[in-house]
């Protein structure tokens, strides 16, 4: 078997082609969670803390560069320069965002679950080994 024949058959697996799409609706999914995260969540977190914007919160540890023409209060701006900093709110924004996804996920699983059947349990009978030997009882008994 060639290699192309073997690298059809792996991909032709279900198993890949079901990873391949719960990669990309995984990536869809993740997309929708920044936006909750970003757009409805954290404006209301940074209200509640005294800010609009939570994930601009930092501390400049660096030095302004030489020519340094943004605002040195915006993080996008002392970022894009380079300039090092511990970027707490961006780091909280992530931390939620990563917890809202996973609390979401854990509910999906948690319905999926229930949805699929549990197949119907027989009740516990005796075994067929228990079957022959009793056959075998009877019959020395007749």
């Amino acid at each position: 078997m060639g290699l192309i024949s073997e690298f059809k058959a792996f991909i032709n697996r279900g198993n890949v082609m079901d990873l391949a799409v719960g990669v990309i609706i995984g990536g869809a999914f993740a997309t929708i969670t920044k936006s909750l995260t970003d757009d409805l969540i954290m404006p209301v977190v940074g209200y509640l803390f005294g800010g609009a914007d939570f994930s601009g919160y930092f501390i400049r540890l660096g030095d302004l560069p030489a020519g340094f023409k943004g605002n040195p209060d915006s993080y996008a701006d002392l970022k894009a320069a380079g300039v090092a900093m511990f970027g707490w709110g961006e780091f909280l924004t992530v931390l939620v965002n990563f917890l809202i996804l996973a609390f979401i996920i854990f509910l999906l699983m948690k319905a999926v679950n229930r949805m699929i059947a549990k197949p119907e349990e027989a009740p516990a009978g005796p075994s067929e080994d228990v079957l022959l030997l009793r056959e075998i009882r009877d019959s020395l008994k007749k």
